[in-house]
C-alpha cells in the first residue's frame, strides 16, 4: 500500500469533484477514482432535462473533458466494481480480486432508483442508457405511463408531453410532490401538468407494472409504449455496511463528512450528514450536495478544517416553469405566497413559528441569496410584508 494514495469509490459528480478538490488543494499524492459505469463522470440532472428533451448535447453532462483525468494525474478506472472495503488492511477490494490500498478513502457511491416489486423490466432513470431508451420512446412512441409523481416522474412527463405523447401519471398520494412541498405548493404542480394535458391520477395503487402496461389496484389495465417508475431512490450503503461503518438512512457522517472511521469520508446522495445550522443529520438526493460536499470531504482528507453547512437546494424545469427551492420545510405551520401564483411567477415561503425555513422561487430569478439570508437569520418575519412584492426581502424581518 502507498501511504499517499487517496481512493474515491464512485465516479459520478461527487467523485469527480472530490478528485478535482484534492488537486486544487495541493494534494500531490496518488488519486484513484473507481467507477462501475463505462462512461467518465457525468452529472445526472441533464438526464431528465436537456439531454432527454434534445435541447442539450450528451457531452454537456460530463464533469470534465476526457483529458482532464490524465492531465491531473487522476487514475480513473471505469467499469470497475468494488466489492468490499477492508478497513484492517486499508484496501478497496475489486471484483477481479485485486486490491487498491488507501491512506484516506471517500465513498461517493450515490443512490439507485427504488424497484417496484415485479416491475424489473420497466424504465428507471439514473444512467445514460436509461435516457437513451426514453428518448427513443419520445421520438417514436405515442403514450408513456409514469409511476410516481416526484421530481423525476414530473420532469419526464413534461418532456413527453412536449414531444407530443399522451402521458398518464400514477401517484399513490393525494398530490404530486406532497412530502417535499406540502399541499399548498404541491397543487401548483398538479394544476401545471393537468393544464398541459397529463392524465394525472392521484390516490391510486399500482398492482402490477410491466414494460408496456400498468395494472391498477381496481383491475384497470393501462397500455403504454413504455413505463417509467420514479418512486424514489435508495442510498448505496452496501460497502459501508460491509465495512462496519455507521449507516442510518445513508452513511452517517459528521459536519466534516467523516464517517465513524476517521480515515473514511462520504459525500453526495449516499451521505447522511450532520448539518450544524439545522442541528440534525440530513441526506439530500440532489445535485447541489454532490457538487459542493466533495470540497469539504477533500479538506477533511487533507487534515484541513472545513464543515458542510450549505442549505438544501434543488431546481426543476417543467414546461415553461422554472423553479429553485432552498431550505427544508419539515414541520412548517404556514405558507406565504409573494407574487402571482396563477401566472406562476411567485415566491413561496414556508414558515415555522413565524420564521422562514424554506423558500421556492417560480419563474422569479436572482432571489436565492436573499432567501438563504432569511432562513439563516432565524428572524421572525412580518407575513404581510413578506407577501408584498414591493417590500425588499431584506426588510421583512420583525426581530
Amino acid at each position: 500500500m502507498m501511504s499517499s494514495t487517496y481512493v474515491i469509490i464512485g465516479a459520478g459528480l461527487a467523485g469527480a469533484k472530490a478528485a478535482e478538490a484534492l488537486r486544487d488543494k495541493g494534494f500531490d499524492g496518488r488519486v484513484v477514482l473507481l467507477g462501475d459505469e463505462h462512461h467518465r463522470p457525468y452529472e445526472r440532472p441533464p438526464l431528465s432535462k436537456g439531454i432527454l428533451t434534445g435541447k442539450a448535447e450528451r457531452e454537456s453532462a460530463f464533469v470534465h473533458p476526457e483529458s482532464w483525468y490524465s492531465d491531473h494525474d487522476v487514475d480513473l478506472r471505469l467499469g470497475t466494481r468494488v466489492t468490499a472495503v477492508d478497513r484492517s488492511a486499508r484496501e478497496a477490494v475489486l471484483a477481479d480480486g485485486s486490491r487498491v490500498g488507501y491512506a484516506k478513502l471517500l465513498l461517493a457511491t450515490g443512490a439507485e432508483p427504488r424497484v417496484l416489486p415485479g416491475a424489473e423490466n420497466t424504465v428507471r432513470l439514473r444512467r445514460f442508457g436509461d435516457t437513451e431508451r426514453l428518448r427513443q420512446v419520445l421520438e417514436t412512441g405515442s403514450k408513456l405511463a409514469v409511476v410516481g409523481a416526484g421530481w423525476i416522474g414530473l420532469e419526464v412527463a413534461s418532456a413527453a408531453r412536449q414531444a407530443g405523447l399522451d402521458v398518464v401519471v400514477l401517484e399513490a398520494l393525494e398530490l404530486p410532490l406532497l412530502p417535499a412541498l406540502g399541499r399548498e405548493a404541491a397543487r401548483v404542480f398538479a394544476d401545471l401538468h393537468r393544464e398541459h394535458g397529463v392524465d394525472l391520477r392521484l390516490g391510486v395503487r399500482v398492482a402490477e407494472a410491466g414494460p408496456d402496461h400498468v395494472r391498477l389496484g381496481d383491475g384497470e389495465r393501462i397500455e403504454a409504449d413504455a413505463v417509467l417508475v420514479g418512486i424514489g431512490a435508495v442510498p448505496n450503503t452496501a460497502l459501508a455496511e460491509g465495512a462496519g461503518l455507521t449507516v442510518d438512512n445513508g452513511i452517517q457522517v459528521d459536519a466534516h463528512l467523516r464517517t465513524s472511521d476517521p480515515d473514511i469520508f462520504a459525500a453526495g446522495d449516499v451521505a447522511n450528514a450532520y448539518h450544524p445550522s439545522l442541528g440534525r443529520h440530513l441526506r439530500v438526493e440532489h445535485w447541489a450536495s454532490a457538487l459542493k460536499q466533495p470540497a469539504i470531504a477533500a479538506a477533511g482528507m487533507l487534515g484541513l478544517e472545513a464543515v458542510y453547512d450549505e442549505l438544501p437546494y434543488f431546481y426543476t424545469d417543467q414546461y415553461d416553469l422554472g423553479m429553485e427551492y432552498t431550505g427544508l420545510s419539515d414541520g412548517y405551520d404556514r405558507v406565504v405566497f409573494r407574487g402571482d401564483v396563477e401566472a406562476r411567477e411567485f415566491i413561496a415561503f414556508w414558515l415555522k413559528d413565524g420564521k422562514v425555513v424554506a423558500g421556492m422561487n417560480v419563474n422569479v430569478w436572482d432571489v436565492t441569496d436573499p432567501i438563504k439570508d432569511l432562513i439563516r437569520s432565524g428572524s421572525t418575519v412580518d407575513s404581510a410584508r413578506l407577501a408584498d412584492p414591493s417590500v425588499p426581502l431584506t426588510e421583512v424581518g420583525t426581530g
